[in-house]
């Protein structure tokens, strides 16, 4: 067996996100669900990642998750170590590293959080979102994980009794060779090491600094320099069954975010035949009649062959009034994501079972995960590039089905369109 990458992600367009950067340099790359049963075959992978869908978990239930992924990991072999987490440091960060650092009896990690090809750098510790500080970016208004500071070193040190320090950028500049002395002197001063990242330059000085490290820490941007200076062991290649495009392509998108807002605008314009379920009328006696409607719809036009979208309420008044009639009724904003999430993944699963659609495009993190575990998907086999941190992957199932699970807050206007042709092309 060669050298085995273990990851584990807490959500799971995160982990195709991470998986995709080692995927495009030749690691045979494949993600899983939490709890991990092996059903690697007989070639298991080099990178190995677990999703343990625990970004809107609670604290404990996080920690448990990434402590038993990590304990998994080991088991099998693996050498080194990524817990993976959101670009902007949303969800359980401090309980998610603390678990990692625990399962393994370790006490330093680097952290690297920037991602310049998708807008995240980070300077002097301020985390940045295409120029603006993250307490002013479009994270500042997340339902779930408002994101009011900027401060990676506070953020974290908040969630953690471990010691937090930073490496700022102007050390970064000096070379990998000053770094990993400077990381080294910092070994004994603190547990957590967060780096800045001013361009992906810094990235690629970071990476051989640290491609020995045991445990890394952060968002997937510095995966893609990792995977070009790390030495691999090719293990032999799984084979991976492309399935027959046999119906239209079906979207559905649930994610909040500005970016996936305009990319379902862009396919609007674009003539998409485009559905809305309308979240307010979830919390009705006419959900069920609203839900088969749409499912009605999407299946008439994806047997004709057409392309469709289905999308929940995204405009910033009818979300603010779900979110004011699901609190009057006791939800909180976590189970009323939840709840529009999981019927989305009820509208996809109906409609497949009413077609032979078996090529899809999820968007939003949460989505993407209800969908994946209302359909039963073991595990995916990341495939293709399409846009920096968003991949095309293959569904590890004795029926495969090709899937793009998009990040809410990523890709360009245009991503659904480029995400569409990919998925007929292939």
């Amino acid at each position: 067996m060669g050298k085995l990458i273990g990851i584990v992600a807490d959500d799971i367009t995160g982990a195709n996100d991470i998986g995709i950067m080692f995927a495009k340099a030749d690691w045979q790359t494949e993600v899983f669900p939490y709890p991990l049963y092996n059903k690697m075959g007989t070639f298991p992978p080099n990178v190995l990642i677990m999703d343990t869908n625990s970004r809107l978990d609670r604290y404990e239930e996080a920690y448990e998750k990434v402590f038993a992924s990590t304990k998994s990991l080991q088991a099998l072999g693996c050498e080194q170590f990524f817990n993976k987490t959101c670009s902007v440091f949303r969800g359980n960060i401090g309980a998610e590293f603390d678990a990692m650092l625990d399962a393994l009896e370790n006490e330093f990690a680097v952290v690297v959080l920037g991602f310049p090809k998708n807008g995240r750098t980070t300077m002097y510790g301020q985390h940045y979102v295409h120029g603006k500080k993250l307490a002013d970016s479009e994270f500042r208004n997340d339902p779930v994980h408002p994101m009011l500071h900027s401060d990676l070193v506070d953020i974290l040190q908040a969630q953690t009794k471990r010691k937090v320090a930073l490496v700022d950028h102007e050390i970064v500049e000096q070379g990998s060779e000053k770094l990993k002395q400077e990381i080294s002197q910092m070994r004994s001063q603190c547990q957590y090491l967060i780096v800045d990242v001013k361009d992906q330059s810094s990235l690629q000085i970071i990476a051989r600094a640290i491609k020995d490290e045991k445990i890394i820490c952060g968002a997937s941007g510095i995966a893609e320099e990792l995977a070009l200076v790390m030495n691999k062991d090719q293990n032999g290649t799984r084979s991976i069954t492309l399935p027959k495009l046999e119906a239209g392509i079906l979207c559905a998108a649930g994610s909040l975010m500005p970016q996936t807002f305009n990319q379902v605008e862009e396919m609007k314009q674009r003539g998409l035949p485009v559905f809305e379920m309308k979240t307010v009328i979830l919390f009705s006696d006419q959900k069920a009649a609203h839900l088969e409607e749409l499912i009605m719809n999407l299946t008439t036009l994806l047997n004709d062959g057409k392309d469709v979208l289905v999308h929940s309420s995204n405009t910033q008044d009818v979300v603010k009034e779900t979110k004011q009639l699901g609190t009057r009724l006791g939800y909180t904003n976590t189970s009323i994501s939840r709840m529009v999430s999981e019927s989305l993944a009820f509208v996809v699963d109906e409609t497949l079972k009413r077609t032979k659609v078996n090529r899809l495009l999820l968007a939003g993190g949460e989505t993407s995960a209800s969908v994946c575990s209302r359909l039963g998907i073991e595990g995916l086999a990341v495939w293709k590039e399409i846009e920096p941190g968003l991949p095309s992957c293959i569904s590890l199932d004795s029926t495969p089905r090709m899937l793009v699970l998009k990040s809410g807050s990523f890709g360009s206007k245009d991503f659904f369109a480029k995400a569409i042709d990919h998925l007929k092309e292939n």
